[in-house]
C-alpha cells in the first residue's frame, strides 16, 4: 500500500508534466488532435464510408463536391473518372496509408533497436559490418533504392513496406547505436556492470529505456515520410496497385484530370498534406516535451 501511495503521484506528476510542456506548443496539439481524427476515420472507415470504395456508379462520373455547382448530394466529395465515391475512397485510403506509416516505423524501430544496441555493446567487427551495411544504403537516394527494390520484387503494397523500411532502418540504428554509446560510459552502467548484471539484461533493461526519448521523435516523424514515400511510389504506378484506394495511387489514376476536374486530383493531394502536416507538427511537440533541454522552466 506504501509504495503504491508513492509510485501513483510519481507516475501521474511525469505525464502531467509532459503534457503542461506538450501542450504549450499550440502547433503540436493542433497536430495530435488532427492525427486522432484521421486515425478515427482510419479505424472506423467500413462504417463513416457512405460507399464500397470499389463500387462504380454507371452515368455517375466526375461529380464535382458538394460546394460546386452541379453536385449530387448522394456524393458529398464526388466521384472519380469511373463513378467511384471519393468520400468512402479517401477514408479507406486513410487506413491504407496509415497502415504503411505505422507498419514501417514498427518493423524499422524493432530492427533499427536490435542492431544499434548489438553494434554499440558488441563493438569490433559487429560495429563494423553494421554501421558500413547502413552507410552503404545511406549512400544510394532513396527513390532510387526503392524502385531497385520494387523492381525486383514487383510492385505491391507489401513489397512498398519493405522497400521503405530497408531505406528508413539506417536512421534508427545510427540513432540507437549513438544513444547507446553515450549511455555506455555513465556511472549507472558501470554500477549495473559491476552488480553483476548480464549483458542481454543491462542492454533492454538498463540502457534502453533510456534512449527511448529520441527514438519516440523519430519514430513519429519516421510514420510520416513513409506516408510520403508510399505516396510517391503509388503515383509512379510502384505502389498500391488499383484500384486499392491509395491516395498515392488515386493522384496517378487522375492526373489527366487535373486540368478539367481539378478536385478529383486535389482531395487525395491535400489529405496527403494534411495527414504529413499534423505528424509532423505532433512530433515537433513530442521533441520538445521529451528533451529536458528545450522545456520551458
Amino acid at each position: 500500500m506504501v509504495s503504491e501511495t508513492i509510485t501513483t503521484p510519481k507516475s501521474r506528476g511525469a505525464f502531467a508534466s509532459f503534457w503542461n510542456s506538450f501542450s504549450e506548443n499550440r502547433g503540436a496539439v493542433i497536430g495530435f488532435y488532427v492525427v486522432l481524427a484521421i486515425v478515427f476515420i482510419a479505424v472506423f472507415a467500413p462504417l463513416l464510408a457512405p460507399y464500397n470504395p470499389l463500387e462504380q456508379f454507371k452515368g455517375e462520373t466526375k461529380l464535382p463536391p458538394f460546394w460546386i455547382h452541379g453536385a449530387d448530394s448522394k456524393y458529398w466529395l464526388g466521384t472519380d473518372a469511373v463513378g467511384r465515391d471519393m468520400t468512402s475512397r479517401l477514408m479507406y485510403g486513410a487506413r491504407i496509408s496509415l497502415f504503411i506509416g505505422l507498419s514501417v516505423m514498427l518493423v524499422s524501430m524493432v530492427l533499427g533497436v536490435i542492431l544499434g544496441l548489438a553494434s554499440a555493446f558488441y563493438g569490433g567487427i559487429v560495429d563494423v559490418i553494421i554501421i558500413r551495411v547502413m552507410d552503404l544504403i545511406m549512400a544510394i537516394p532513396s527513390l532510387v533504392l526503392e524502385i531497385l527494390i520494387i523492381a525486383v520484387t514487383g510492385p505491391s503494397l507489401l513489397n512498398t513496406v519493405i522497400a521503405i523500411t530497408i531505406v528508413y532502418l539506417p536512421r534508427y540504428v545510427r540513432l540507437l547505436r549513438a544513444s547507446a554509446i553515450a549511455e555506455l560510459s555513465k556511472d549507472y552502467v558501470t554500477a549495473a556492470k559491476v552488480s553483476g548484471v548480464g549483458k542481454l539484461r543491462l542492454m533492454l533493461v538498463t540502457v534502453l529505456p533510456n534512449c527511448t526519448a529520441p527514438l519516440i521523435v523519430q519514430a513519429a516523424l519516421g510514420i510520416s515520410d513513409a506516408i510520403l514515400e508510399a505516396s510517391g511510389l503509388g503515383f509512379l504506378g510502384l505502389g498500391a496497385q488499383p484500384p486499392t484506394p491509395e491516395w498515392g495511387a488515386m493522384l496517378a489514376d487522375t492526373r489527366d484530370l487535373m486540368q478539367s476536374h481539378p478536385w478529383v486530383m486535389a482531395l487525395p493531394g491535400l489529405c496527403i498534406l494534411i495527414t504529413v502536416m499534423a505528424i509532423n507538427l505532433m512530433g515537433d511537440g513530442l521533441r520538445d516535451a521529451l528533451d529536458p533541454r528545450l522545456r520551458k522552466s
